[in-house]
């Protein structure tokens, strides 16, 4: 997804506040991501970091005062405007805030965001009592209603010692919600969308369950994406380690098949689309000892019953607004049987994986898929990271 930020023009503005220092750090952020970058500073910004930094990291001058040189050349706030595919004031101190909600140009900076035409993006960073300050959120409320953005300041130690929210977001959120901003689409905007994620685990005994090989990457990459292109997503998950990065992604953890189902079904009614990429076991022991099951005897056994099919069920309670997009992980006659699956389920779009295919299936961060429609059109794709794959079937869903 951050690659959308290559070739991007991005203009910083710093104001006067100790979070100024994250100023280079999120310049190298963008920088490292092929971004073009310009840097605006107060006056008071010089006090707390220098502009020969800021200059070294964005390679380019840093702009501070209408006058350029003793010829009278001036920066002109205007050119600078037109120039930004972005604006970004990072560290926004309650000053500069109170500024640019009331028009008060009288720095380079404010007259330049009045005077530009691209969308700004505004981070706070103040003192815990400044930022909770009534004047200062009526003042965020009345940027908000302006069509700007607000990336909230966060929770942690602040440089007075207290402990609260005014902190600056840090510099990998700054530029992953801007890189958001680039990448959303149209038609995912606002869209509900489900997603089911990673193994189920049906527990034996207190300690011990039956489950697969599953990680959950592919759900989770596509519930990612889908946020990111602007959609709002709700993940099912059963057991993973993979942290959500995205603020529109619920998550709802699940450990066994029948959690999943009710948790899947509870959203079901309420979502535009439906991509069912978790592993969910076909079976389930009958019986659940309370107490570990000791060895004793050379053989055990374990009588299972069938699972609740979630596909088959919410592929029978389709609404005809929705799309369903279901996984078929085969190891022979895969076109066939994944086809076979589409139909009996009744998914418009299905996600086949071979384990014939080195790199593909369960654990590995890459994927190589071909995705069959309910004309029986096929999409092949080489072998991809798991992100790409996502953005693949996403671009292929909504055209559908």
């Amino acid at each position: 997804m951050l690659e959308i930020l290559k070739g991007k023009k991005i203009l910083l503005g710093v104001a006067g506040s100790i979070a100024a220092y994250k100023a280079a750090l999120i310049i190298r952020e963008y920088k490292k991501l092929g971004a073009l970058v310009k840097v605006i500073m107060t006056d008071d910004a010089k006090e707390f970091i220098t502009p020969l930094t800021l200059s070294t990291l964005s390679e380019e001058p840093v702009y501070s005062t209408f006058i350029k040189n003793e010829q009278g050349i001036w920066n002109s706030h205007i050119e600078l405007g037109l120039w930004a595919d972005l604006f970004i004031i990072a560290p926004a101190t309650a000053n500069t805030i109170a500024k640019m909600a009331h028009g008060i140009s009288d720095n380079l900076m404010i007259t330049t965001y009045l005077s530009a035409r691209c969308p700004t993006f505004i981070c706070p960073a103040m003192d815990l009592d400044m930022y909770e300050h009534p004047s200062v959120a009526n003042n965020i409320t009345l940027l908000k209603s302006y069509g700007n953005y607000i990336i909230d300041a966060e929770y942690g130690e602040l440089a007075s010692g207290l402990i609260g929210h005014g902190r600056l977001a840090e510099p990998e959120t700054i530029v992953f919600k801007t890189a958001q901003y680039f990448l959303k689409n149209p038609k995912w905007v606002g869209k509900k969308v489900l997603v089911t994620a990673g193994p189920t685990r049906e527990a034996i005994d207190p300690v011990r369950y039956i489950s697969n090989h599953s990680t959950g990457k592919m759900g989770y990459a596509i519930a990612e994406y889908a946020a990111a292109l602007g959609a709002q997503v709700t993940l099912v998950s059963g057991p993973t380690n993979i942290p959500i990065k995205n603020l529109n992604v619920s998550l709802l953890s699940v450990n066994s098949a029948a959690e999943m189902y009710q948790q899947t079904m509870k959203h079901t009614s309420d979502a535009d689309v439906i991509i069912l990429s978790a592993a969910v076991a076909d079976y389930t022991p009958k019986h659940v000892s309370e107490t570990k099951i000791k060895k004793k005897e050379a053989e055990f056994s374990i009588e299972l019953t069938k699972t609740i099919d979630i596909a088959y069920e919410i592929g029978q309670q389709k609404q005809t607004h929705q799309k369903i997009v279901g996984f078929a992980l085969e190891t022979n006659n895969e076109i066939e049987n994944a086809h076979r699956k589409l139909i009996s389920k009744n998914f418009d779009l299905i996600v086949l994986n071979s384990l014939q295919d080195k790199g593909a299936g369960f654990g590995y961060d890459t994927n190589k898929i071909t995705l069959i429609d309910r004309n029986n059109k096929q999409y092949e794709y080489p072998l991809k990271t798991k992100k790409e794959a996502a953005k693949d079937i996403l671009d292929v869903l909504i055209n559908l």
